[in-house]
């Protein structure tokens, strides 16, 4: 089923030919507009897996967009970018690219260009940290538990080992300016100004969109935008990809009877999300709604402990810059409606700032 959800909740109201859902006691109506077609689908359950990538985070270190990001919306992309589309790579190519961020898809694109400067004369990279370089900047390598992770950091480290990306470390975004070609100058919050960059790639995380549950009893994190029961429980500075407790759909339950948050969109803003844990919040949450709630209870979860994935400590206090410390079956069924598709992307929001860094974060 192809719909795009714009609200959940007794208030909704589908006025502009998109979808709309509507929630009386614990009958959720679903009234979905496809191909001009309305039809409404009654559910006793929604569970919410639409994840967090429509909501990219902004460029400023602040957790709000940094001063003129917005008007330099031509030459930012808070994607990793697709080198095997001509159109992409001809962006790049040639070009002297910023990367800001420090996990995974940073890692991801400064491994893309590295790739890009073998083949195309020109190519650079700058590498935007946020904090210090670390034992742990470039994860867990070879040790790493997820080999495939500890290849992305080290193929990362080969990028600036072999000066096609230059790390520029403790440079904390305050704006985005433009020069006199149009290219950008990133400015921090101590006044350093870097040399202007053609491109710039925003990898500082993702945020929940929450927008089309409002009128929803939600039970959310004031911080981590995570299920009040779970924040505690995968909270950044306290744990690491493999440092969180298993966890059920007890801990992702909700005031509103029958609504569960689960995957990445489950720990909100905590970038410590692995998808061995999104498969067993899945299947605890498919039980009970089962009605087998011993089963639903009983949750196994074996998750890596070695590797770099966000790490323990306060990502920007100062001791933090110079430690290597871190890790990363029932009744007649009735229709049990998953979100699998995030809606249209949003635009930057300005939210109140939260924890950064990790698997996506600055």
């Amino acid at each position: 089923m192809t719909a795009r959800v714009v609200c959940l909740g007794p208030a909704c109201a589908g006025t502009d030919g998109r979808t709309a859902v509507q929630a009386h006691g614990n009958a959720h109506k679903f009234d979905e507009r496809l191909c001009r077609r309305l039809s409404i689908v009654a559910a006793r359950a929604v569970v919410d897996a639409s994840g967090t990538w429509a909501v990219p985070s902004p460029a400023g270190a602040d957790g709000l967009p940094a001063l003129g990001e917005r008007a330099a919306a031509d030459r930012i992309s808070y994607r990793v970018p697709d080198l095997d589309d001509p159109a992409v790579r001809a962006r790049y190519a040639g070009k002297r690219t910023a990367v800001i961020g420090s996990g995974a898809s940073a890692f991801t694109a400064l491994a893309a260009l590295a790739a890009l400067a073998r083949e195309e004369e020109g190519t650079k990279a700058l590498w935007i940290l946020r904090r210090g370089m670390t034992g742990s900047t470039f994860g867990g390598g070879s040790a790493d538990q997820l080999p495939a992770r500890g290849a992305l950091g080290l193929a990362a480290k080969a990028a600036v080992d072999d000066s096609h990306a230059v790390a520029v470390t403790g440079f904390r975004t305050q704006a985005i300016e433009r020069d006199g070609d149009g290219r950008l100058v990133l400015v921090a919050e101590d006044g350093r100004r870097l040399d202007p960059v053609d491109e710039v790639i925003v990898l500082t995380g993702l945020r929940p969109d929450h927008s089309f549950l409002g009128e929803l009893r939600l039970g959310l994190d004031d911080r981590l935008q995570a299920p009040t029961a779970l924040a505690p429980l995968i909270d950044p500075n306290q744990h690491s990809c493999g440092t969180v407790s298993p966890h059920g759909h007890r801990e992702l339950a909700h005031p509103e009877q029958g609504v569960y948050l689960v995957g990445m969109k489950s720990y909100g803003r905590a970038p410590t999300f692995l998808a061995l844990t999104g498969y067993e919040q899945v299947r605890s949450v498919a039980a009970a709604l089962a009605g087998d709630l011993d089963s639903a209870d009983r949750v196994e979860l074996t998750l890596p402990e070695t590797g770099v994935c966000g790490g323990s400590g306060l990502y920007d206090a100062p001791e933090a810059a110079s430690s290597d410390a871190g890790g990363c079956c029932a009744p007649t069924p009735q229709p049990v409606v998953a979100l699998t598709a995030a809606p249209v992307l949003q635009p930057l929001t300005v939210v109140e700032s939260g924890p950064a860094g990790g698997c996506c974060g600055s």
